[in-house]
């Protein structure tokens, strides 16, 4: 059967793809591409709305990221079941229309994922891109990638078929910037390093939002807006889309009036009413490293009467999984952490024991439901409670249902689907029926 289905899927990307590569040479449309470990959909949906100012954008919400998935974004169709024929033919002909007929979009915006080296370099014979960001090169997938200077030639290997690179200079290390792109190369950077060509600073308005300034190097300014993200790390998926923006030649009006329309993204430090007026940090889409210590830091940040953690297992990362989810459970602080939640095996054994180390108070669970009632029993008024996870196996948005204090919200948490949701009670006893 998965053989079955791997053919299947290789016989439709085939023929979806002369589809997408037709309908982008009868419109050349300006093509921006987002790459890199953490961050892509953020930074996509942030560059969307502030080019949505003055260009026609198409882009879309979900992680289209494969190649057989680009015709879609390019056609603003949802993926069919795999085993839908009269879906995937619907699909086609209404792609078709897009090849010979109108194609209503100034800019196409993607969002190129990879699960192994090679991935990324198949989109070359596919698409030309004009702009490539490159959001961060940290552990991703590591059961594939040898080490970071694997994932560095793998996320940069964009250059190779893109005009302008814009890169995060504070999360992609500059020794693998001068291995794997070449010095002819146009690229600008963003992040909050001074040197950078597009500076961001901020000062925190408020749990919800920040006062956010980015330069502008062109005209010697910068752009100012209030930014509606829980986490300073969030400021630089901003600072990367007013460097996208800048580069094709929107105003500052325009660039601060795209800044002041963006607003939080599912799963991604976004930010909930929780039981006895605490606040949930909602940040449940996916875990990595970097983004578990930025999450950290943020909660941290936030001055409560309590902070609890509920810190799901990292997937994906092979041999360095250990390490990661030791790295993770030290950075855990008895002095700002009156508990730490963990779900997940690599989490319950490595990061939770590097977190008792440092003295914190651990409790943990085999389902994402048991360590939201956990947390919500040990809640004290006013408290922030940060729920950072990846998906199989933890499904850490289960963990927040429990805590919220409004359950309409519930359809504001990620997979919600169907789809999803059969997958969670097929793994968790606590949610069947």
């Amino acid at each position: 059967m998965y053989v079955m289905k791997q053919l299947i899927k290789s016989v439709l990307t085939r023929i979806f793809l002369v589809q997408a590569k037709s309908i982008l040479k009868n419109h050349n449309p300006l093509v921006v591409a987002v790459v890199g470990s953490v961050g892509k959909t953020s930074t996509k949906l942030a560059i969307a709305k502030i080019l949505s100012q003055k260009y026609r954008v198409r882009f879309q919400e979900g992680n289209y990221n494969v190649p057989l998935t680009l015709p879609f974004v390019l056609t603003g169709q949802q993926l069919p079941n795999l085993v839908n024929p009269f879906g995937w033919l619907r699909a086609w002909l209404r792609g078709q229309k897009y090849v010979y007929g109108n194609f209503p979009y100034d800019v196409v915006l993607l969002e190129l994922g990879t699960d192994a080296p090679g991935d990324i370099i198949k989109f070359k014979d596919i698409v030309k891109v004009d702009i490539a960001v490159v959001t961060a090169i940290s552990e991703e997938h590591m059961e594939f990638f040898s080490g970071l200077e694997s994932v560095a030639e793998e996320e940069f290997s964009i250059a190779q078929f893109s005009d302008k690179l814009v890169i995060n200079s504070d999360d992609c290390n500059k020794e693998f910037v001068k291995l794997f792109v070449q010095p002819q190369a146009t690229v600008v950077t963003y992040g909050y390093g001074a040197k950078t060509n597009y500076t961001v600073s901020a000062k925190r308005n408020n749990h919800h939002s920040f006062n956010a300034d980015v330069s502008l190097p062109t005209a010697q300014s910068s752009v100012s807006a209030t930014v509606s993200v829980a986490s300073k790390h969030g400021l630089k998926a901003v600072a990367a889309a007013v460097a996208v923006a800048d580069v094709l030649g929107l105003s500052k009006k325009q660039i601060e009036k795209g800044l002041n329309a963006i607003t939080p993204n599912a799963g991604r430090m976004r930010l909930f009413e929780g039981l006895q007026s605490t606040i949930i940090i909602d940040d449940t889409y996916n875990s990595s490293p970097l983004a578990a210590e930025a999450a950290l830091r943020t909660l941290y940040e936030m001055q409560a009467p309590q902070r609890i953690a509920i810190l799901g297992s990292m997937n994906e990362l092979g041999a360095v999984s250990r390490t990661a989810h030791e790295q993770i459970g030290s950075l855990c602080k008895p002095e700002k952490l009156a508990l730490v939640v963990t779900i997940g095996e690599q989490a319950n054994t490595y990061l939770a024991t590097a977190a008792e180390k440092q003295g914190c108070n651990v409790i943990r669970t085999n389902s994402p439901v048991k360590a939201g009632k956990v947390a919500a029993q040990n809640l004290q008024a006013g408290a922030v409670i940060l729920v950072k996870g990846s998906q199989n196996k933890v499904f850490a948005e289960e963990a927040v249902k429990q805590l919220l204090a409004n359950p309409s919200d519930i359809d504001n948490l990620v997979r919600q689907s169907n789809f999803w949701m059969s997958k969670k009670v097929a793994q968790f006893t606590d949610m069947q029926a």
